[in-house]
């Protein structure tokens, strides 16, 4: 049976490495510390990707009542009053209505008043 050697294998496993933490600061691209911040890096990314959704709700929210502001209609009671009328748009459609399509916000509106 032929020897194993992982000198090849252990190449490609660093060469993947670093160029993952290409453009990282200093030190931070040799060996030891690449492995470190990469793992750091990783886990700063994954956290982000669940921020990212909790910002743009955020956003949609604060577009949602600026365009509830001409009708005097706080953006809580509005989204109470879209339950209690069974219209089943989330905040990113209302959002884009409120910024692209005030006259079908203002039929929603109109709708959920009446």
């Amino acid at each position: 049976m032929a020897r194993i050697k992982r000198a090849a294998l252990s190449r490609v496993r660093k060469n993947v490495l670093f160029k993952r933490v290409k453009g990282f600061f200093l030190g931070r691209q040799r060996l030891r510390q690449a492995m470190e911040h990469l793992d750091r890096a990783r886990r700063f990314a994954f956290a982000g990707r669940k921020q990212k959704k909790r910002n743009y709700r955020g956003i949609w929210i604060v577009r949602i009542n600026a365009a509830l502001a001409p009708y005097d209609m706080s953006y809580s009671r509005f989204i109470h009053a879209l339950k209690q009328a069974d219209i089943q748009l989330d905040r990113k459609i209302l959002a884009d209505l409120a910024l692209n399509d005030p006259a079908a916000f203002k039929a929603v509106v109109d709708r959920v008043r009446g």
